[in-house]
């Protein structure tokens, strides 16, 4: 079964989306890498999450037009995928693969895709997005002594010289230092904010969780669950929720919230108390009823496993 969410309503802007699949599989030879997928996508940041070998690749090179879907539909940007040429020249692609020439320097490299883009000022446009990336210290030496993470943000410079609206980016983190990361994570909010459309894939969930408005989580082929992941994970009322609590009254609070019907198991521990709820929703609206029924206050109240850790783990057991 899919989680999904109710989209937004839709303005003159989001009509018409930057991406839309349609029952698209695709599969090599007997082994099946994407199983009927359907999903649109707008403007903002999209992650796709999942596992290696999840199929999220697969998903990127059929939008990108690399690879023809065994069924189903592509489009993006209103045409379809394969065999469109013309795409290209709206759309930027960083693969996961290094996809980078050790003899060039990355100046040259990127100079390489604007010129590929017949850009009328090619040596502009390439000093202006390695500017963007922050290599400009490293864009005179050779792209073979560049480290994985300076290699993807050479890669993004080149995916971005042409300025395009729709971003693909598969794994662009992979190799980028903590400094590194955060550094493209704020570039490419700047972008999305800008008006682009940015869709990357990831199995980091710290990454996803930190960077998308919007989460597609695909497991073994299939799309497991999209929308926003503090929604998707409160949908799963099948699954317990642990909240911590802190207040003037653990023990007193946890006897009265043991005989709420939202509230499946209550652990007293030192300093605060642990409570199992099978309905994120009732929960939430239960227990500062019964603290003030019991004439006890409430310090803090969070949820233990806001991360996607919880909602990816549940998925991959499903």
């Amino acid at each position: 079964m899919t989680v999904e969410l109710q989209p937004p309503p839709a303005t003159a802007e989001s009509a018409t989306p930057a991406i839309r699949l349609e029952g698209v599989s695709h599969w090599y030879g007997n082994v099946v890498a994407v199983n009927k997928i359907s999903f649109s996508v707008g403007p903002g940041i999209t992650g796709l999450l999942g596992p290696n070998g999840a199929g999220k690749s697969t998903i990127l090179h059929m939008i990108a037009g690399f690879l023809k879907p065994s069924s189903g539909s592509v489009e993006v940007l209103g045409s379809p995928a394969w065999q469109n040429q013309e795409m290209y020249h709206r759309i930027g692609l960083v693969p996961e693969r290094e996809a980078v020439y050790p003899f060039l320097t990355g100046y040259e490299f990127v100079l390489l895709s604007a010129q590929l883009h017949k850009l009328p000022n090619a040596q502009e446009a390439a000093r202006r997005a390695i500017r963007l990336v922050d290599m400009e210290q490293a864009q005179e030496r050779r792209t073979g002594g560049y480290s994985k993470g300076m290699k993807q943000r050479m890669k993004l410079a080149a995916a971005l010289v042409h300025d395009p609206p729709l971003l693909l980016l598969d794994e662009p983190f992979n190799g980028a230092d903590p400094s590194q990361r955060l550094r493209m994570m704020a570039l490419l909010r700047e972008m999305a904010a800008a008006g682009r459309t940015i869709v990357f894939s990831s199995h980091i969930l710290e990454e996803v969780e930190r960077l998308s408005d919007n989460v597609l989580v695909i497991v073994a082929g299939r799309l497991a669950a999209s929308g926003d992941f503090h929604a998707i994970r409160r949908l799963m009322t099948d699954h317990p929720h642990t909240f911590t609590l802190r207040s003037s009254d653990d023990r007193r609070l946890g006897a009265a919230l043991i005989a709420e019907p939202s509230v499946v198991g209550v652990e007293l521990m030192d300093s605060w108390l642990s409570v199992r709820t099978a309905d994120f929703g009732a929960f939430t609206l239960a227990a500062p009823r019964v603290a003030h029924g019991s004439g006890i206050t409430i310090f803090e109240i969070l949820p233990a496993d806001r991360s996607l850790e919880s909602v990816f783990s549940y998925l991959v057991k499903r």
